[in-house]
This record gives structure tokens, sequence and C-alpha cells, in this order.
């Protein structure tokens, strides 16, 4: 047979997404006004737009929400819809669960758990669902265009137009990836927006884009995240936060970076000003971010510090404050931030010299993860910040300053910083034998145990007692003696050896506070550049405007 004839032969028709996209939409002929779906009918359009089986991509993430969708997919008949495939960035709200309770859903692939972390890993006990498995977020987004292209996508924005077109605002986050994979294959992408409006103060997703709007019954589910109040900071941190500007930052020469959630980096924010300045550091590290907009960074701004930042997204009380520093944020013409969860993540990825963040356990390797027995937390983007990025080719300072040797094809390798307290709240040990994550992963089924970032990956590790120096290590057994020489009095640390940890700082693996010329005595909480909420607002001259439950006064 010829090509003609094979071809005639097979029937095969090449457009039956585009066809059944067609079906449903014919079935929601007589709800839809246009585009417009009735807020009072939206469980009802769900049960004809979306069919059994589909991959659903729900938008919810750490702070933003497609929370009256959510909400309205929890009520779906189960005989009409079930067998669902989910796929979330965050399982944050009860419902992203009820709906496996109720059999809507059957299957999920997602990156981060945290306020449903106990619940989840319960119900795969249970078998109630199926983990497809854990994503860092880049990894999520990227299947969404390869094999896990959806059906339906779930969104929130702002506002809309007649017209369909949307308004994100600053908290654009997830949006454009998960709406960009699902409208351009034929997929169905259906929008919850606070209002609708006549005229848009921008378009950030045109209309050709999106299949339907619903205005919600409140605005979307947005949570400040990222707002950590120096009240809580303490002496510890402070601490941890000198050793790591005097003993990383500045050894280094780290211009670009991303900082992790915590009052660890948050102490480090608010020393740049006082700490940092009396180091004469300023105008010489810490210039260009990857980061949300951290309340605690304005007296670093505002002192002079921040060159610029792109953010993953916004940050609840902080809109007026951006709007009034173009020169620093991504904004708008309409003044308000422009953020891009995915673009942003590739930022920290290939364009920062370092990231340094947390975590729940080390072990004595320098493998670390946020999953602990009984909890599925997941882990979001900190393995795509904190990890080696094999293909980037463009070379820093920083960057090069991790060549160890005389090769003339070694290579720089990105700073990845793990900075904790050996202990937890309730006393439990960070640094640990054996992580929690391998018997968690074998019980949930995981082909792989749910390691947040690879100790292959970790450069420094900062903890209360010292500063490793693990890029430096010539073996295995001496990166392992380093982590153990910093780990404290855990299972890890009571293996240290002192004449083997003073060989270790003799030959500048290790570096205890004395050694990078700090006193411990000298890190009290008169160095915070602000020391409440109440004193970043007057940094930031009024514009910040925390949320009710930051306000002491």
């Amino acid at each position: 047979m010829n090509v003609k004839q094979i071809r005639g032969a097979s029937g095969r028709s090449w457009t039956t997404r585009r066809d059944d996209k067609a079906a449903r939409l014919s079935k929601v002929a007589e709800i839809a006004e246009g585009r417009i779906l009735p807020t009072d009918r939206i469980v009802e359009a769900m049960e004809k737009l979306i069919s059994a089986g589909d991959r659903v991509v729900l938008e919810g993430n750490n702070q933003k929400q497609a929370s009256f969708l959510s909400a309205s997919l929890a009520q779906i008949n189960p005989d009409h819809v079930n067998k669902l495939h989910m796929i979330m960035s965050s399982i944050s709200r009860p419902e992203h669960l009820d709906i496996f309770e109720k059999g809507i859903a059957e299957r999920l692939d997602f990156s981060y758990a945290g306020p449903q972390s106990l619940r989840i890993s319960q119900m795969i006990e249970d078998g109630k669902l199926v983990v497809g498995a854990i994503h860092t977020y880049l990894e999520l987004y990227g299947r969404l265009f390869i094999d896990l292209i959806p059906n339906v996508a779930l969104v929130a924005a702002d506002k809309a137009d007649i017209n369909g077109n949307l308004y994100t605002g600053p908290n654009t986050e997830d949006t454009p990836a998960i709406i960009e994979a699902t409208a351009f294959k034929d997929g169905i992408v259906i929008v919850q927006v606070n209002e609708l409006v006549d005229e848009l103060p921008r378009v950030d997703i045109p209309g050709s884009w999106v299949d339907f709007i619903v205005v919600a019954e409140k605005p979307y589910q947005l949570e400040a995240l990222f707002t950590r109040d120096p009240r809580n900071i303490t002496e510890l941190q402070i601490l941890m936060g000198m050793m790591a500007i005097r003993g990383i930052y500045e050894r280094h020469n780290v211009q670009s970076l991303n900082h992790g959630i915590g009052f660890n980096t948050a102490a480090i924010e608010l020393l740049l000003p006082t700490y940092g300045e009396q180091l004469g550091l300023r105008g010489k590290i810490c210039k260009h971010w990857a980061l949300n907009p951290h309340p605690t960074l304005i007296p670093a701004i505002e002192s002079g510090w921040v060159e610029s930042i792109h953010s993953f997204g916004g940050e609840v009380g902080m809109e007026r404050y951006i709007s009034q520093r173009p020169d620093v944020f991504f904004t708008g013409s309409d003044g308000s931030l422009r953020s891009n969860r995915a673009f942003c993540q590739v930022a920290g990825q290939y364009a920062v010299d370092m990231f340094i963040g947390s975590s729940l356990q080390i072990d004595k390797d320098g493998n670390s993860s946020t999953v602990k027995s009984g909890r599925l937390t997941g882990f979001g983007g900190a393995p795509n910040m904190g990890h080696d990025p094999r293909g980037r080719r463009h070379a820093t300072d920083a960057w090069l300053d991790m060549i160890t040797t005389d090769d003339l094809l070694a290579r720089g390798k990105k700073l990845v910083v793990q900075m904790v307290e050996t202990h937890l709240s309730g006393n439990a040990p960070v640094f640990v034998e054996s992580l929690d994550a391998i018997d968690v992963g074998r019980k949930a089924g995981l082909p792989e145990a749910p390691v947040m970032i690879y100790g292959d990956d970790v450069t420094h590790v900062v903890t209360e007692e010292g500063v490793a120096y693990l890029y430096k290590a010539e073996s295995l057994d001496e990166r392992r003696e380093a982590i153990a020489a910093v780990a404290g009095v855990t299972p890890i640390g009571r293996n240290q050896n002192p004449r083997v940890t003073e060989k270790l700082r003799q030959e500048g693996l290790v570096a205890l506070p004395e050694d990078l010329g700090i006193r411990r005595t000298d890190a009290k909480r008169t160095l915070l550049a602000a020391k409440s909420v109440e004193e970043l607002v007057e940094w930031s001259g009024g514009l910040y405007e925390p949320p009710a439950k930051f306000r002491s006064w």
C-alpha cells in the first residue's frame, strides 16, 4: 500500500479533543450567558463540563486559592462525575481532600500539602487516594504540557471583563501556566473572579484563552504566607544570621539570591541594614532577589541594599508599598505587582548565586526533607531553588568560588545553604541517622523517597554551632565529619570528635562563630533593623498595611 492508501485506511480523526470540547460546551449552552456562568448554577455547569476520569488542574498554591471553584467541585454528584485525576500545586483546603473522600476523585499529583499533611497521610494509608508523585513546582508545571495535560482547568483571577479577559493583579502566580497548558490543548478553562468590570486595569490573560467566567460568592482565599513578625525572631536566629552574612554572603560575594520562608532568613533580612552595614557590605552583596515581597525586607530596600526583586506571588498588605517602589519590583502600568511562579522558579534555579532555606530533617550525608512520619507535606519549590542546575553556563564570583580544583574543565556551582537550628520545638533533633521520608515514601507506595534537597547539592550547612563548608570536602567521610561538627547534641552531632572538628576548623571546612570574628554575646535583638511589624510599617512610610492578625497596636 502507498502512503495515501495507508492514511485513508486508518480512518483516524485528528480533532478528538476539539470535538469532545465542542460537545461539552454545547451541554451548557442554555446555562451560560456568553462566557458568563451564573454563580448559583456553577455546580450544575461543572457536572456538564467535567467527565469521569478527567485530568482536572485546580489552582491552589501556597497563597492563592480558587476557593469558590474547589468548594463547588466538592458538591458535584459522584454518580455523575468520578475517578478524576486531580493536579494541584498545594493541598491547602479541606475540600481538596473531601473530593477523594466522596469518590469524586481518585488520583493526585501535587507539590505541597502543609495544611493538610496529616490528613493526606492518613487517607493514603486508608486507600482513599493514590498519589502519582510529589513534584517540585517546575516539574508539575512542565508535566502539564507533556503527560499530565489537563482536560479542565479551574483557576482564579481578580477581575474579568465580558469578553473573558483577565486581570490577575499582584497574585498572577500559577495562572498563566495552568491556563496555557489547558487552553492550547482543547481543554476547558473556568475562571472564578472577584468581580466583573467594563474595563480592566491591564490584561494579564487574554479572553481567547478562557471559556467561562463565574463571579464568586466571595473573593478567592489569599494567605499572608511570607509575613514573619520580627517579635518572634530569637537571639539564636540572629546569631545564625550573623554567621550566614559573614561566613557565606560576604565570603562568596553573593549578589543574587533566594530566601526560603522562615524566621532564620527573616533575621538575615533585618540584619542587612545594621550588621551588614557595620561590615561595609551595602552595594557589595544581596542586590538581586528571586523572592516574594517579604515585609522584613522593607528596611533593606529603604536603606539602599536591594536593586531588584522578582516575585513568585504577592503578599497581603504589601500592595501599596510595591506600587510606590517600581524601581525594585516588577509592576504593571497600573502599579500592581506582576508575579509569576513558573518564571520566578526558573530565575531561582538558573539566575541566582544562592538559595538559603531550612528543613525539618537532615541526615548524616546532608540529604534533607520536610516529610516526616505521619506527615506527607511535600516540598513545593525548594528542590528547584535548592539544587545545582547542571545546564547553567553563566559564571559569577560566588559560582566560581565553589571550584576547588585546578582542572581546566572544573565548573562552578550554585550555593545551596541549609540553615537550621539543631532542634525543633519540642526538642526533636533535626539531624538524624535516617530520614523519615524513606519510610513515609515506602508506605505511600512512592517509587522514590520524597527527599527535598539531596546532600550532594548542599554546599553549606549553618546551625547555631557554626558553618560547615561542605563544598570543600574531599570525601564522603570528610563531608559527614563537617556536618557532625555543627549538628549539636543530636544523633549525628554526638558522633563528632573534638580533635577532628579542630582539624576541620584549621582546614576551613568548619567555622565556629569566633572563627568568623563573631561574639555570641553580640547576637541581640537590638541588632534587628525592625523589632516588630509596627516598625516595619514605619520603615515603609505607612505604605505597608499588614493583615489584622499581625497588628499589635
